[in-house]
């Protein structure tokens, strides 16, 4: 299974296993990482599962759609680095992302 580094606004990190096929978001909400809110359950509707990817892996995930860009707009603080987690699916590839929690309960 592949291991997901989450780093909470406060810097707290966390390695999950996260089984391939779910979303970096479901890996978040199953293991109770503090910030990923998750509002929508997964449907690209609300942006408060905004994260920052860490540098190494950007060009290791797909290309954001339209509609994750556009929801992106909404989100607080977006980088050049934002992703919505819900939009990311975990495989054997994504085995050692960090992605560091954006500030999603506001």
């Amino acid at each position: 299974m592949p291991k997901i580094t989450y780093v909470t606004s406060d810097g707290t990190r966390k390695d999950v296993d996260v089984e391939n096929g779910y979303s970096v978001m479901e890996g978040a909400v199953n293991n109770n990482i503090d910030g990923i809110v998750a509002e929508c359950g997964g449907a690209c509707a609300c942006a408060t599962c905004h994260a920052y990817i860490d540098e190494a892996w950007l060009e290791k995930l797909p290309a954001m759609d339209d509609m994750e860009d556009s929801m992106l707009d909404a989100a607080f603080k977006r980088t050049a680095n934002s992703r919505l987690t819900c939009q990311l699916e975990v495989s054997d590839e994504l085995d050692g992302l960090v992605v560091q929690v954006a500030e999603n309960d506001y």
